[in-house]
């Protein structure tokens, strides 16, 4: 079952999906009124929706043009719709005058509270924090009522496994859960009861589905974003307050904003092609000079952002791991092409030195361990090899000696890429790679690698002491799925396997 909802999310891109959610809850929510659920009007929230559209959109391109900044439609589309989903639908002609500065503040907050390029707050959430301040308008977050409730659940589970942050959403509802207990055995007041209201009758889940997932104001590493979860989760709850002034939802958010931009990398990037290269077959390489000063860990990633016409359902983003290392002066993107590649990799395939492309929200902790001295084992498959690229250039261009053995698999002879990277790295660090491809028609017979798929018995004749190793693997979501579950037949723990779904494949 798993597998299957994996392969359909797999087929969309996070933006798209988010996207596709919030026009469920919509549709819901138009039915529920409808049926005279909810006690505003059907058509008043068409109106809201319309409307929110409408100024969102023609807000942004004015934005756009004025800094000069790609505009990325998908993300007007989702603050709008996160906006009509939090303000109460129009009880008369008056609250246009609301839905106009909310849809016109949050579209400004992406440009002009905007440090290197790289927007600050939750741009939903900063909106309806100033209309409150400055003209005495509120959201009152209706999308967290309970007949909302399961079809924002089973909807924002869909969306917080593709983002892979079920540890920060779970930070955060274990810190807000903590802080209402707490809370209740100093007031005095039922637990069970508050914990209830919280999860019934407030906009926890939506809270945490979308607004604290928000890719652009959250930390870089794992660890990080569980702090955040957990800071945002303290501050969401009802029960806490500065004196008289109780924190609401936008505002919680708005504070975790600047703890993520204080912990995070701050560069947005506009860069311009250098070079492309055919690789393999269907793998082209592209290269854009490094700015100076830019600063990231050898198997790190980036949001890639490539305007272009007609845009299909995939979007105009990606995420695309850094094949480079820091010691070059040149960021390398490898990239696999399909026969029905989306609209952005046939844009990305047609750039010329003339085009340029966004680079940002760099992140990951699919990196090295700090212990030079620890064993690894490094498995990739297909173009998953960039992050290894990145890690093993990284230590020749160092001399830095590690016990690192390396597995690639691959269709073909031809499919394998950045061959000359590894065989270097044999001769002068003693790192070790096994070729394996999985077809074995017209092989060569100078073919001294393996054929097959990585199993047990390469593994235990490659690396004897793999127990003690720590195993990273990145590839498809098949490959990585099923290096686990071959790991754990071998008995490797699971703390001892990192994984990084490569999202470039989508």
């Amino acid at each position: 079952m798993l597998k299957t909802i994996d392969n359909l999310l797999n087929r969309v891109t996070m933006y798209r999906l988010v996207l596709y959610y919030l026009i469920f809850l919509v549709v819901v929510a138009f039915l529920l009124s409808v049926a005279n659920v909810f006690s505003f009007d059907p058509f008043a929230l068409l109106l809201t929706i319309a409307f929110l559209l409408i100024v969102s959109a023609i807000a942004n391109r004015i934005f756009s043009r004025t800094f000069g900044v790609p505009a990325n439609v998908e993300s007007v589309y989702i603050t709008a719709l996160i906006l009509a989903l939090i303000i109460t639908p129009l009880h008369s002609w008056s609250d246009l005058w609301f839905l106009f500065w909310a849809a016109v503040l949050s579209m400004a907050s992406k440009y002009i509270l905007a440090i290197k390029g790289k927007h600050l707050f939750n741009p939903a959430a900063f909106a309806v924090a100033v209309t409150y301040y400055a003209i005495n308008q509120s959201a009152s977050w209706w999308v967290g009522s309970g007949p909302m409730l399961f079809f924002v659940v089973v909807g924002g589970l869909l969306v917080v496994r593709k983002l892979g942050r079920f540890d920060m959403v779970l930070s955060f509802l274990l810190a807000g859960v903590a802080t209402i207990w707490v809370s209740s055995l100093f007031t005095g007041n039922n637990f069970i009861s508050a914990l209830q209201n919280a999860m019934l009758y407030s906009p926890l889940f939506f809270f945490a589905f979308i607004i604290l997932t928000e890719p652009l104001t959250t930390p870089p590493t794992r660890k990080l974003r569980m702090y955040y979860g957990a800071l945002v989760g303290f501050l969401f709850t009802p029960q806490f307050h500065l004196g008289a002034l109780f924190i609401t939802p936008e505002v919680a958010i708005l504070l975790g904003n600047i703890f993520s931009y204080i912990v995070s990398p701050k560069e947005k990037l506009i860069l311009r092609l250098k070079e492309k290269n055919r690789i393999a077959p269907d793998t082209y390489e592209f290269v854009f000079p490094a700015p100076r000063r830019f600063a990231f860990a050898p198997g790190q990633y980036m949001e890639w952002t490539l305007a272009h016409p007609d845009t299909d359902d995939r979007g105009n983003r990606r995420y695309f791991t850094i094949a480079s290392s820091p010691t070059e002066r040149n960021l390398r993107l490898g990239v696999k092409f399909y026969q029905k590649s989306s609209t952005f990799k046939k844009a990305l395939l047609e750039m010329d030195k003339n085009t340029e492309i966004v680079a940002s929200q760099l992140a990951g902790d699919f990196v090295l361990p700090d212990d030079p001295e620890q064993k690894v084992v490094l498995v990739a498959g297909g173009i998953g090899i960039t992050p290894f690229r990145s890690m093993i250039k990284y230590l020749l261009d160092n001399r830095e000696r590690r016990p690192i053995t390396v597995f690639y698999t691959a269709t073909t002879i031809n499919d394998f890429v950045y061959k000359d990277v590894f065989d270097r790295a044999a001769q002068e660090l003693g790192i070790k790679t096994i070729y394996t491809v999985t077809d074995n028609h017209n092989l060569p017979s100078s073919w001294t690698g393996k054929v097959g798929r990585i199993n047990p018995e390469m593994i235990r004749a490659a690396v004897p002491d793999y127990r003690n190793c720590l195993f990273y693997i990145s590839g498809s979501r098949n490959l990585v799925d099923s290096m686990k579950d071959t790991l754990r037949r071998l008995g490797v723990a699971g703390h001892q396997i990192k994984t990084d779904y490569f999202a470039g494949l989508a």
